[in-house]
């Protein structure tokens, strides 16, 4: 914290956009149909995300809130309004939450979709339930994972994908006072054709290779490129550590996530996926680059650039 404080004070990096962005906006007639690969990402920023895999769907990492914050007076403040309501998503077969932090977990988007939808299941890391059931979750609707565990999330048609809990190199707490009580993870989702490894929040570390080899090969990797600093690299991957990572975990195609939605460092906002695109044209990488709000199909092989985050001149 001292080492951090006086650099919030002196930072001038553009932090928060100057202009506002969108409107972004979701059709949400489009999930009327599956999509045609059989793999489909929302982005909403941020880590937020609906992935229909194999006639699954799973919305990850929920949050409608407008600040990322323990209150909703203070703290870090969406960029940009949520592309669609809460009520206007589709059928969920699950609900994702990676683990207790206030830009994945946010309490009112928990207490709006336990109300509408009560029916709903959520499976999360080990601990994590507590927090849910604290926010109108039903116990038995829930599913708590600790490393290497598996649940099967049954869709359309019978259809199921199996969500396997892997390790990350992050922490966990809502206060200082409950620091690391519950557990944080990453996640291999596997349907019937499709593989996706959603990585949540982690430092860089040597166990992306292990995962790869037991659980993949991988049509997306979606890997955290936001709220990186020298100081918390350890927890964070940050841009360049994420492609260090996307190639540890093979050649399928890399979605950068938690950026572009908050401000929770240090950097300018669009610092984290300018350096990816660089570090990608570098290297040859492929990326997954969707416009927020917007229902866009996982090809094998192709690559989604829509530079959504460049002002228009530039897009």
């Amino acid at each position: 914290m001292f080492k951090a404080l006086p650099m919030y004070f002196s930072n001038r990096s553009e932090r928060e956009p100057r202009t506002p962005l969108g409107p972004f906006l979701t059709d949400a007639t489009i999930y009327r149909a599956e999509p045609a690969s059989g793999l489909r990402v929302t982005w909403f920023g941020h880590s937020a995300s609906l992935l229909e895999v194999d006639g699954v769907r799973l919305l990850i990492d929920p949050v409608w809130d407008e600040r990322a914050a323990p209150v909703q007076w203070f703290g870090p403040k969406r960029f940009f309004a949520p592309t669609l309501a809460l009520e206007s998503l589709p059928k969920l077969d699950a609900v994702l939450i990676s683990h207790d932090h206030y830009d994945h977990l946010g309490k009112g988007t928990v207490q709006t979709l336990a109300a509408q939808r009560p029916g709903l299941r959520w499976v999360t890391s080990l601990g994590v339930g507590a927090v849910l059931q604290e926010f109108g979750v039903a116990r038995e609707r829930i599913n708590e994972l600790d490393w290497t565990e598996s649940v099967a999330v049954e869709g359309q048609g019978g259809r199921t994908l199996k969500v396997t809990s892997v390790p990350s190199r992050h922490f966990s707490g809502r206060s200082v006072s409950n620091r690391n009580e519950t557990l944080w993870a990453a996640f291999v989702l596997a349907g019937e054709r499709h593989r996706v490894y959603y990585g949540a929040d982690s430092g860089l570390w040597d166990g992306f290779t292990a995962i790869a080899e037991t659980y993949g090969p991988f049509d997306l990797t979606m890997l955290e490129i936001g709220a990186y600093h020298e100081l918390w690299k350890d927890i964070h991957l940050g841009p360049d550590g994420a492609m260090d990572a996307a190639q540890q975990l093979g050649d399928g195609l890399m979605m950068p996530v938690h950026w572009g939605l908050f401000d929770l460092a240090l950097h300018g906002w669009r610092d984290p996926i300018e350096r990816v695109v660089e570090l990608a044209e570098q290297r040859g990488s492929a990326l997954f680059l969707p416009q927020p709000g917007v229902p866009t199909e996982v090809v094998h092989g192709d690559q989604v650039r829509s530079n959504w985050w460049r002002p228009r001149k530039d897009a």
